[in-house]
């Protein structure tokens, strides 16, 4: 090895490798959090090391997911408020795992922006630890990518990956018959889906991120980052209860494209848009961009973020049990013959 020679660094091109693992050493204790039967080994090795007998299950099938954030990073960027958009990516892949019937058991991240900033970074982390505690899971492992020349300055990504298990021969949906129930679980804003648009309503309505939020408190930009809500324990209780045929994660393509995706052939689904009140915040992005009803219930998720399809004799128990749970519950309707999604009743 020669020496003398001072010759260029890793840091002098933008990459801080001591930045890194002082990242990783403020986010243990929170990864520590998420800890849960079955993690083998977590953030530290080259690979997270699962155990699923310990986590309870004998004859399991993996279900794995998925997805980002999307633009409501935008909005995320140019507020500061980083502090959500971890339990918005956890939430975007366990609520689709729970729709297969599958019980999410580990998370693993992908954050990459141009120059790591350890406070923010931990701030996502210590977002996407608690999206996983709250919904049963562990945070075990994940990536860190500093990408100088590939973000401006303050950007970043973020992707997520989900992985659960369920008993051989427990897949959902199953059984889906005419006459079932759908049971709509609320909302809490606008989740993670048509934040484009938004933006771009935001941007006719001539408001800025740190006006005053024109149907709620705060500013507008703290309402529209309102954490993604986390229907997974609920989901499962449901499930485990008995008489749920079908679960429907409420996310880009609305009402409309979603529910359809639980149906059988042949089978629609009937919705009395009177069951529920929209939310605030829906009615104010409608009359801002003069919105069709139509383009509503295909764009955002209009104050319904997962549908239960259950067994008619089993809906009001299911009710009480959600309910119980701490879920806001609206009867919508029910599975008909036909194909597609039906309204009744008026949105807007």
């Amino acid at each position: 090895m020669t020496t003398g020679k001072n010759g260029i660094t890793y840091a002098e091109a933008g990459v801080d490798i001591d930045a890194g693992n002082a990242l990783v050493d403020r986010i243990k204790p929170a990864a520590k959090r998420t800890d849960r039967p079955g993690v083998m080994s977590g953030l530290g090795g080259f690979g997270a090391l699962f155990d699923l007998k310990a986590a309870g299950y004998s004859d399991p099938v993996l279900v794995a997911a998925t997805d980002g954030v999307g633009t409501k990073l935008r909005i995320a960027i140019d507020t500061g408020n980083v502090d959500g958009v971890g339990i918005d990516l956890v939430a975007m892949c366990v609520n689709d795992l729970v729709c297969q019937g599958a019980e999410p058991l580990f998370f693993l991240d992908y954050f990459a922006t141009g120059k790591l900033e350890t406070e923010n970074a931990a701030r996502i982390v210590e977002g996407i630890a608690e999206g996983c505690v709250q919904s049963g899971c562990a945070l075990i492992g994940g990536e860190t990518a500093e990408m100088p020349g590939m973000y401006p300055a303050g950007d970043f990504d973020l992707a997520g990956f989900a992985v659960g298990a369920m008993e051989r021969g427990t897949a959902l949906p199953e059984g889906v018959v005419e006459g079932d129930v759908l049971l709509g679980l609320a909302s809490n804003g606008v989740h993670s889906n048509g934040y484009s648009l938004v933006r771009k309503l935001v941007e006719i309505s001539g408001l800025g991120w740190d006006d005053a939020c024109p149907w709620g408190e705060g500013s507008l930009g703290a309402a529209l980052l309102a954490p993604t809500r986390l229907y997974v324990t609920q989901a499962l209780e449901a499930v485990r209860a008995g008489g749920v045929h079908g679960l429907a994660h409420i996310t880009g393509g609305g009402l409309t494209e979603n529910l359809p995706r639980v149906l059988p052939e042949g089978l629609g689904a009937q919705i009395d848009l009177g069951a529920w009140d929209l939310p605030p915040v829906f009615r104010w992005l409608a009359e801002t961009g003069g919105m069709a009803e139509a383009e509503m219930l295909k764009t955002f998720n209009c104050g319904i973020g997962m549908i239960v399809v259950c067994a008619a004799d089993r809906a009001e128990a299911l009710v009480g049990l959600l309910e119980q749970a701490g879920e806001g519950v609206s009867r919508l309707g029910s599975v008909t013959a036909g194909q597609g999604v039906t309204y009744s009743g008026a949105l807007l």
